[in-house]
C-alpha cells in the first residue's frame, strides 16, 4: 500500500510517502515540508499548498492519502488555518479519486508510539526506528506526516475489516426486517 501521510498546515505543512510491505513492513519514499510566509495571501497560501500536494500525487500515485484531523486546538485561527490545508489537500485527492482518510493526533501518536499523549519527541523517535531512518526528520512537521502515513498502513486492516462486518450486520439487520415484515402479513391474512 502506497500512503500519502500529511500534516496539515499553512506555514508548515508536512508531506511524507511510505510504502506498506507484508505484515508491518514500511519504506519511507519520500519527505518534505511545505512552507509558506505568514504575510502572503491566504488564497495563495493555499493554492501553493495545494500545488505541492497536487505534485506529490501525481509524481507518487499514491492509494490512499492520509490527513491528521483537526481535532481540538486552543487557537482558533490556527485551527481554521489547519483545516483548510488540509480541505485543499483532501479537494485535490478527491480529484484524482484517490480515498482520504482522516486520524486525529491521539491515533497516530498510540498507532506509532503505543500512548495516544507521547510527545513529539517521542513520535520521531519511533518514526526514525520504524522505518529505520539513519537521521530524524526535521522539523516535526515531516516526522508527523510519517507517522501519519505509518498510522494509515498499520490501521487500515483493521478499518477494512470493520467496514465490512458492519456492511454484514447492517444486510442481515434488513433481512431480519424483512422476515419480521412477511411474518406479521401472514399473521394478518
Amino acid at each position: 500500500m502506497r500512503v500519502m501521510g500529511v500534516d496539515p498546515g499553512l506555514t508548515r505543512c508536512g508531506l511524507s510517502m511510505v510504502v506498506g510491505g507484508t505484515g508491518r513492513q514500511l519504506s519511507m519514499l519520500q519527505v518534505d515540508v511545505v512552507r509558506t510566509p505568514p504575510e502572503m495571501e491566504l488564497a495563495q497560501r493555499l493554492l501553493r499548498v495545494a500545488d505541492a500536494a497536487e505534485a506529490w500525487m501525481d509524481t507518487h500515485e499514491p492509494e490512499v492519502v492520509a490527513i491528521e484531523r483537526v481535532f481540538s486546538q486552543h487557537n482558533v485561527r490556527t485551527a481554521m488555518a489547519t483545516a483548510q490545508a488540509g480541505g485543499v489537500i483532501a479537494l485535490a485527492a478527491a480529484r484524482r479519486q484517490i480515498p482520504v482518510h482522516f486520524h486525529t493526533p491521539s491515533q497516530v501518536k498510540a498507532a506509532v508510539t503505543g500512548n495516544g499523549s507521547a510527545d513529539k519527541a517521542q513520535v520521531t523517535a519511533m518514526v526514525t526506528r520504524i522505518l529505520g531512518l539513519a537521521v530524524a526528520p526535521k522539523p516535526a512537521d515531516a516526522a508527523d506526516a510519517l507517522a501519519l502515513a505509518i498510522c494509515h498502513c498499520w490501521r487500515a486492516p483493521m478499518l477494512e475489516r470493520m467496514a465490512k462486518a458492519e456492511a454484514m450486520a447492517e444486510r442481515q439487520r434488513r433481512m431480519y426486517e424483512e422476515r419480521l415484515a412477511q411474518q406479521r402479513k401472514a399473521v394478518i391474512r
